[in-house]
């Protein structure tokens, strides 16, 4: 089992400790970057000091063959440090960006989300960064990235349509293939979806993840609402079910920050 390790920033995070991730085989390490400069970065978390504990831990873990990535939320506040966190993730050769498209749950509710039009930009401008910045971009909470990056290569012929209808799929959203584990038990379909199928101390983790009846619904697309439910893209999309159940108290509701209408349902609708 590969194992990835995102520590905390703080001065506790030394060269030491990096040199004992790498002993103990750690695969990857990561850490947050929200901003591009120290000013930015700094004012988001609240705490001076730490983009330069953070870019300072990501060199050193590069210059003992760690591989490394940065993990960044897009917000209002951060969306314009996005170019400068592309540039300074290729000068420090990171492995990977995870961009993490909020779920308005916890601490996260306080902050400004983008609206489905600016997340449509900024994930049509991932994907032309993924090309440019030659990045391994990954996505949380963003599952309609996999549509996007479907639309452009379709525009330069790289993907196959028969993809798009391809019921195997290349996605792993809640519940499916992704479990959330609580320091009670508790087992979510996701940490940012927290209704509980279960307690591994009273079912196994497996029995838990193949039979409680939220996990099978989730894995079952005919329970989906709107305009997900009739989307062509659904077999590698699904929308992202935390931020539905966030913002409409249903996990099985449209995607609320996605700016793509099917055309089925543009049809449904017509209809009504």
């Amino acid at each position: 089992i590969k194992i990835g390790i995102t520590p905390a920033v703080t001065p506790l995070l030394t060269h030491e400790v990096i040199d004992r991730f790498k002993e103990l085989d750690v695969h990857a390490m990561a850490v947050s970057l929200d901003g591009a400069s120290a000013e930015t970065h700094d004012e988001f978390r609240g705490v001076p000091g730490t983009f330069e504990l953070a870019v300072d831990a990501l060199r050193y873990a590069r210059s003992i063959g760690l591989p490394t990535q940065i993990n960044t939320t897009v917000t209002k506040q951060t969306r314009p440090e996005l170019p400068g966190l592309a540039d300074l993730g290729r000068d420090l050769g990171i492995s990977a960006w995870e961009v993490f498209f909020l779920v308005p749950v916890g601490r996260g509710a306080l902050l400004q989300q983008l609206s489905a039009e600016e997340y449509e930009e900024v994930l049509r401008w991932l994907y032309q960064v993924s090309k440019t910045h030659k990045l391994h971009i990954r996505t949380t909470e963003a599952p309609h990235f996999r549509r996007v990056v479907i639309q452009e290569r379709m525009k330069s012929a790289e993907a196959d349509h028969a993809l798009v209808q391809n019921k195997r799929g290349v996605h792993m959203h809640d519940a499916y293939g992704f479990v959330f584990i609580s320091s009670q038990g508790e087992v979510f379909p996701s940490g940012f979806l927290a209704m509980s199928a279960g307690n591994i101390k009273e079912r196994s983790l497996l029995d838990i993840y193949q039979n409680a009846e939220l996990f099978r619904k989730l894995r079952d697309r005919s329970y989906l609402k709107g305009k997900c439910r009739v989307c062509e893209f659904g077999n590698v999309c699904w929308g992202s079910r935390a931020r539905a159940w966030a913002e409409t108290g249903d996990p099985f509701e449209s995607e609320t920050r996605c700016a793509y209408v099917p055309e089925a349902w543009k049809a449904e609708v017509a209809g009504d």
